[in-house]
């Protein structure tokens, strides 16, 4: 799976919206009349069904998708969401963070998971191989980096010795005006764990795209990385694929720029060629360099 990993070409697709997150983005997909988490949860497993079963939505393209909890544990067409994948010879990872603290010393850290071995155990029984986690970087904070790449790797090992490869996601606000200076005391301070770590420890890193083109293209030199993939972080889809191009050696692991167009209202030809359209722009801003 590693070699297949590192090969393949496409990118990951992010179907990872949680309870924070799920109104908004159904909001997009022109849903705003919900009354429960339940009927919010019923909507987005919906969307991503229609997604995930779409003749667009196949390996060639697709690398991996990540998935939310809720989603994992979920039917398609009554087979399991990660085995309906896997049947599509897309491997899943599960998002497995419960939120953000208060921002502090300019982070966000990731919330305490106190329950971290039993999602973990959950994931590897439904068949995940691998998980995601994210924090928030919004200035540059010495004290504050440090101890977000600190919490991101020794989760990390955790999730290692599950046999799991995780995806370590320390997101940089890309509004931050000192955003150039963030990104590289952010790759000083995660050179400094990656080569503390065993040749079998791997990991996946996704970023915001850089100020500097093709910055964490050498982080890809230590054999524990598997991909650098990118994350939109607010950007629209035209902006994200267009800096993206930019950075030889990221592939794109985008969310809301994904989903970008795709309306609930839409007939099944409308909705599987804006889908189609979004992923292949998409594809060649990870693959055409």
């Amino acid at each position: 799976m590693i070699d297949e990993l590192k090969k393949r070409k496409g990118f990951i697709a992010a179907l990872d919206q949680s309870g924070g997150s799920s109104k908004k983005t159904l909001a997009n997909y022109g849903i705003t009349d919900i009354n429960s988490d339940l009927e919010m949860f019923d909507y987005i497993h919906k969307m991503r069904t229609r997604i995930i079963t779409d003749e667009n939505f196949v390996d060639k393209y697709i690398l991996g998708v990540i998935l939310f909890r809720n989603t994992m544990e979920r039917d398609i067409e009554g087979v399991n969401t990660v085995e309906f994948l896997k049947n599509k010879n897309i491997p899943a990872f599960l998002k497995i963070d419960l939120g953000l603290e208060i921002e502090s010393d300019g982070v966000q850290l990731l919330k305490d998971i106190p329950n971290l071995d039993d999602i973990l155990d959950e994931g590897i029984k439904y068949g995940v191989i691998g998980t995601k986690m994210r924090s928030v970087i919004h200035e540059y904070n010495e004290y504050g980096i440090k101890k977000v790449v600190e919490q991101q790797f020794k989760l990390a090992k955790m999730i290692i010795a599950k046999g799991l490869i995780p995806i370590i996601e320390p997101e940089v606000n890309i509004n931050a005006s000192d955003k150039k200076h963030i990104e590289s005391f952010l790759k000083t301070e995660i050179t400094k764990q990656l080569v503390k770590m065993k040749k079998d420890e791997y990991v996946i890193f996704k970023f915001t795209l850089p100020d500097v083109s093709n910055f964490y293209d050498s982080l890809m030199h230590y054999k524990n990385v598997v991909r650098i993939v990118a994350l939109s972080g607010g950007y629209n889809r035209d902006k994200a694929c267009e800096l993206l191009k930019d950075n030889k050696k990221m592939i794109a692991s985008f969310s809301r720029a994904l989903l970008e167009g795709l309306n609930v209202y839409q007939s099944d030809e409308e909705f599987s060629a804006t889908l189609k359209n979004s992923i292949l722009e998409i594809y060649d801003a990870s693959i055409k360099k």
